[in-house]
């Protein structure tokens, strides 16, 4: 294929969720252009060469490591292990590390001249409208700002200053809502520093809930955004103790939102209590590790928001424990902050950070790289400016990349494709076969001809990445580890636990499992008679229970489910049950096969694993989201999916399919058998069984986001709320 050829490729807009979260670099940064002389050359090396050597290397089969032990704990019977690394459970990263209050002011001193905390300038924000009429917001940023750790813990202590200055009384809590940025962090760290307590909020959490959470907690003080301040501006009345708010100030010359309507606050700008607060120092009120730090509210999948109490030492065990499972973290490395902070796993992820003096880039999902939806043509996307070296992810996001660039591949066909799919078809054998290849010459081959380029969409300086929050599927986690060359592993933990209980060991080449415990915490699997699931199976399976000091205190104002799900043992070892099931591997590495909620036993006596069948069902091309609806009184599984507009379009324009309206190509016939065709291939692929493949499904073809209360923030199924907003649909399936 000739260069000309290559540049001409269309552009992958389509690589994007409802937000616009990810797209492939720019058509001209694709894959090298290979003449057929080059790509003969290139097969000769890359195939041969690397074969012959391989045929003299070893291939005695290793014993597998040994990454978990089993261990002697208190509580309900069951099978516990340890991570095989230490003896005992850690609980600081050292010594008199033991609250967030006190990690954070000793880091700062410790790497006082670093560079800790980066966000990027904001240059010129416009409006380009598109050819239906609609308009979008598109962002000209600039290079990344910097303050240092020394800088940090003063504004820590001038915003700490002020927040009493204005008012806030000890025994009062402060909310959080607002976006990732630096001001959030700050925010919460001068509240540590007062030993107030801080409730977390998700920015795209629904109005509802919004007045659910500040209500239940009695907030005072809300710290948020300019975006966030109109929100609770529209609906000042139904806040019953808010006083003050303190709205973070606006990157560019954007203006804050008139303040008429709520004469009953007291409305500051961040940089007011800053300068406050030096103007009146009032020393800190360090907490104690026993101390609530945070009421985390979850997403909610199920009825209103949960409040999580987490403790000052819960969170900082949670620190030392991924501290320990991170190769190599440093100062040197930089983060790429991104995700939302009042979700556990971002929070839990900059915390430790902070506790080895890395860097941390602020960054959007809107501008995440180089073509997502907010970013103005020419501008670097954060990560390409940034050049992060570890970087979280959701599978949603990590899906996209995978579908993107398998679509731009497809899309240039020739030698380019044979090329792709050759070498990544190498790399998996080596990486799988454990052989010569896996990290020799044919990887640096490889690596310069076909993948260096996909690794510019993040920086190309990612050593590392982490995927939390939901399940991660085996094939996007071997698409992600051979393409961008570095390793990915899943971790597993929950809002309360802290989120870190397990996480993948980065020389650990498997897939479809979530590691060992993390140095912080136990696992136990328990029997869970019903399911018929017991730690006597071969190989050992059983409801997960997380034990140790990142458990969390409870629930807040609701002792009932606390009681329910949180468990002290006779050692004095606090216990959570988290509902999910799992089995140990051989090295003790673990896996989730099912979950209690999710289960469902069809008319014939067969149970379905609502949320298993959905995570393999997701690998499918066409698949955005995908819901398994099963009918106890039927003998069949249903679905719903969200179809992925560019994957199902490509297909109808190859199969003469009228494709000028996606809803209405939603709705043919035959769009809806060429999916079902396709979920059936990665149903038999995923080795799912008869009854668990739907036998109808309802293509979708409008998103499901947060705002339509289909999906949580951390865009995790709302199954009821699915189920109630679709009834009509899936009693048509069932006839």
């Amino acid at each position: 294929m000739a260069a000309a050829e290559v540049s001409e490729l269309p552009p992958l807009e389509e690589l994007t969720n409802p937000d616009g979260i990810v797209a492939l670099p720019p058509a001209q940064n694709s894959m090298l252009p290979l003449g057929n002389n080059v790509l003969t050359a290139t097969l000769t090396v890359g195939l041969l060469v690397p074969f012959i050597l391989s045929l003299v290397m070893s291939k005695a089969k290793r014993k597998p490591k040994v990454r978990a032990v089993e261990c002697d704990v208190g509580g309900e019977p069951g099978l516990a292990k340890r991570n095989q690394r230490f003896l005992r459970l850690v609980e600081t990263p050292w010594e008199g590390a033991d609250t967030l209050a006190a990690l954070f002011e000793q880091c700062c001193h410790r790497y006082a001249d670093k560079k800790f905390l980066g966000t990027r300038q904001l240059i010129k924000k416009e409006f380009e409208s598109s050819g239906d009429g609609r308009s979008f917001e598109k962002l000209t940023l600039g290079k990344y700002v910097w303050i240092t750790y020394s800088q940090a813990l003063t504004r820590v202590e001038n915003f700490a200053s002020g927040l009493v200055a204005l008012g806030h009384k000890k025994g009062e809590r402060v909310a959080m809502f607002a976006e990732t940025r630096a001001e959030w962090l700050l925010g919460a760290e001068a509240c540590f520093r007062q030993n107030f307590q801080v409730v977390t909020v998700y920015a795209s959490l629904g109005l509802d809930a919004l007045a659910h959470c500040l209500n239940e907690t009695e907030a005072v003080t809300v710290i948020c955004d300019d975006k966030q301040l109109k929100k609770l501006i529209s609906m000042s009345d139904q806040f019953e103790t808010v006083k003050r708010v303190v709205y973070m100030d606006a990157i560019g010359d954007d203006s804050p939102p008139s303040l008429s309507d709520v004469s009953n606050w007291t409305v500051e700008s961040f940089s007011s209590v800053e300068k406050k607060g030096q103007e009146s120092k009032i020393p800190a009120d360090m907490p104690k590790p026993k101390d609530v730090a945070v009421i985390m509210y979850t997403s909610g999948s199920t009825g209103m928001p949960k409040g999580v109490m987490m403790s000052h030492g819960n969170l900082v065990a949670t620190v030392a424990g991924v501290s320990t499972v991170i190769p190599a973290l440093s100062s040197n490395d930089c983060y790429l902050a991104y995700l939302p902070l009042a979700h556990v796993l971002e929070l839990a992820a900059e915390l430790t950070m902070i506790g080895t003096g890395a860097s941390i880039g602020y960054g959007s999902p809107h501008t995440l790289i180089d073509t997502s939806n907010k970013i103005k043509k020419g501008t670097k996307g954060d990560a390409p400016e940034l050049g992060p070296t570890l970087m979280t992810a959701v599978p949603a996001i990590l899906d996209k990349v995978r579908d993107g660039v398998l679509k731009k591949v497809d899309g240039a066909g020739g030698a380019v494709k044979t090329l792709f799919d050759i070498a990544y078809k190498r790399r998996v054998m080596a990486i799988e076969g454990n052989w010569f290849g896996a990290w020799g010459a044919e990887k640096v081959l490889w690596d310069t001809l076909v993948f260096k380029k996909i690794r510019a969409l993040f920086g190309g300086s990612v050593r590392g990445m982490l995927s939390g929050g939901a399940p991660l599927s085996p094939d996007t986690q071997r698409f992600i580890n051979v393409c961008f060359g570095a390793p990915i592993g899943q971790g597993y933990g929950l809002t309360e636990t802290c989120a870190g209980a397990t996480f993948s060991e980065w020389d650990d080449t498997s897939v479809g499992r979530v590691g060992p415990p993390v140095p912080h915490c136990y696992v136990k699997l328990v029997n869970w008679e019903e399911g018929n699931y017991k730690t006597t199976d071969d190989p050992p399976r059983g409801e997960i229970v997380i034990g140790g000091p990142s458990v969390t205190l409870g629930y807040f104002k609701n002792q009932e489910k606390t009681d329910q799900d949180f468990k002290v043992d006779e050692r004095d070892t606090r216990w959570f049950y988290t509902g999910d099931i799992g089995q140990f591997h051989e090295d003790g590495c673990v896996e989730i096969i099912d979950r209690k909620k999710d289960i469902v036993k069809l008319q014939a006596g067969e149970y379905v694993s609502l949320g298993k069948v959905e995570s393999v069902l997701s690998g499918s091309q066409y698949v955005d989201n995908v819901m398994i609806h099963a009918d106890p009184f039927h003998s069949n599984c249903v679905a719903l999916v969200v179809a992925n507009q560019a994957a199902l379009e490509a297909w109808a324009k190859k199969a003469s399919v009228d494709h000028s309206d996606f809803g209405n190509l939603c709705s043919k016939p035959e769009a809806c058998k060429e999916v079902l065709s396709s979920l059936n291939q990665v149903a038999k692929n995923g080795k799912l069984e008869r009854f668990e493949i739907p036998t109808k499904i309802k293509l979708l073809s409008e998103p499901w986001t947060p705002e339509s209360g289909l999906v949580t923030a951390a865009m995790k199924l709302k199954r009821e709320a699915v189920r109630k907003a679709f009834a009509d649909d899936l009693k048509a399936l069932y006839s």
